[in-house]
């Protein structure tokens, strides 16, 4: 089983929307059994909140299911357990980086890398725009299950 934990900064918007969005990916692919989802924040900012309305909103309006996720911090026993630790932009990057003694492992990498883009996922925390994150999302996460679906490219 692969273990996969998308991180942003709080855990509200962009995390959980793609943690959502992968596991419905998996599911309808028939690879539900094969993979284990997470998300979390890398800052503290919203430990115990739920996923963002404008989340939601996307989610329903995709027709994504989704749970009762609250937000929380990832930890240093996060590196041990998940296989990919999946951020949604440099500033993430830069928090897996410090906490996780440079990644000596190469299990950090950034969601739009897997899509060929070296940009960051918009942030709907200062944009507003819902849309773009979604589309970002949905981008590097069929980006992402089509190379891990790839024995040469699997981590």
């Amino acid at each position: 089983m692969l273990k996969i934990l998308f991180v942003c900064h709080g855990n509200i918007c962009r995390s959980p929307m793609a943690e959502m969005f992968m596991k419905n990916l998996v599911k309808n692919s028939g690879l539900e059994k094969e993979f284990f989802i997470e998300s979390a924040a890398c800052r503290t900012d919203e430990i115990g909140n739920p996923i963002h309305r404008g989340t939601v909103l996307k989610l329903k309006e995709k027709n994504v299911p989704f749970t009762d996720h609250r937000a929380r911090l990832i930890t240093q026993e996060d590196y041990g357990f998940y296989d990919l630790i999946i951020a949604m932009d440099e500033e993430n990057m830069g928090d897996l980086k410090r906490k996780f003694a440079d990644d000596k492992e190469n299990k950090c990498h950034k969601l739009l890398e897997y899509a060929g883009l070296s940009r960051d996922v918009a942030d709907p925390w200062y944009t507003g725009n819902f849309d773009a994150t979604w589309s970002d999302v949905e981008k590097g996460c069929k980006a992402l299950l089509t190379s891990l679906k790839t024995p040469e490219s699997a981590q």
